[in-house]
Formats: C-alpha cells, structure tokens, sequence
C-alpha cells in the first residue's frame, strides 16, 4: 500500500530548495507541530502534569519562547539589557507557569518570538558566528539545526503528553 505524502508541507515544498530553505521549513514546520498539540485544549488540560517532570503542554509552549529568544534575538542581534540565560534555574523556570498565563497567551507569546527569530535569521548570512556564554563560537546555521532538533524533540514531548490528555495523536 502506497503512502502519499501532503505536497503542501513546508518541509515537502523546500525539497529541492537551497539550504536555508530547507532548514526553516524543518523548523517551521517543528514549530506549527507544536501549537497543533494546544488546539481544543482547555487551560487547565494544557496545565495538566502527565508525566513525573514538571513538563506539560502548556509548560513546552513557554519554555519554547525563551528557548527562541534565547538563540535568535539575543545571541545574534542582541539589544541593551539582553542577557542569554544558561543557568539550570532558568532552564525550570522556562517551563514554570503563573496563574495568570493561558494558552492564547503562551501561544501569542511563542508566535511573536517565532517571527522575531525568522527576521533575525533572515538578515544574517548562514556562516555568520558569533560568541556564545558556553559553546565558544557558533553559526546561524548551527543554531538552526539545533533550534530544529530542540524543537522537535518537544514537539514529541507534546505528542505523547496530548495523547496522554484525550487519546489525539500524530504530527498533524
């Protein structure tokens, strides 16, 4: 039985693209998996902890904000008062939500720190480097394959939790 596979995927669509194409399709398309698994959602389904960790839906969604500031905006074009975050508080914190925090809010936020990251990305060359607190130097498109590996793997995360919440599953 052959399988077909949806041609309009960005990942699908930038097949034969160059590589920058390629790499924020696959990213872009980590990202849309991910707020795919907050639709129809309650909040407090979204807050629901699942699993043993502190991680949940709602929790990825936030820690996928900063995640975005974190490597776009604030490493490669930092403005005044930016500081990257590399402590294990920030990293718990990241994934840690207030009363006050929804999912339309989560997801504006993570929508807003998206764009900003595609504008940043989009003005620097692929080999462009630039300092970072732990790993010495790296690229934009080191940053990209990490953003789409980081992504991923949460987005994964986010299948299994919303499965766990009321049986829906796949990437889509």
């Amino acid at each position: 039985m052959e399988q077909t596979i949806d041609p309009t995927l960005g990942p699908v669509l930038a097949r034969t693209g160059d590589e920058r194409a390629v790499l924020t399709s696959f990213l872009d398309f980590h990202r849309a998996v991910l707020l795919r698994k907050l639709r129809g959602l309650s909040d407090a389904d979204a807050r629901r902890r699942l699993v043993p960790s502190a991680t949940t839906l709602a929790g990825l969604v936030k820690h996928l904000t900063l995640v975005e500031r974190n490597w776009f905006p604030t490493l490669l074009a930092p403005e005044p008062g930016d500081v990257y975050l590399t402590s294990e508080e920030d990293a718990v914190a990241s994934f840690t939500l207030s009363d006050q925090e929804t999912i339309v809010g989560l997801t504006e936020a993570y929508e807003r720190a998206c764009a900003r990251s595609r504008a940043v990305a989009a003005s620097i060359d692929l080999d462009h480097v630039v300092p970072h607190p732990q790993l010495g130097e790296v690229s934009l498109r080191w940053i990209l394959v990490h953003m789409i590996e980081e992504t991923a793997r949460h987005a994964g995360h986010a299948d299994i939790l919303r499965e766990l919440t009321d049986g829906e599953a796949g990437a889509l």
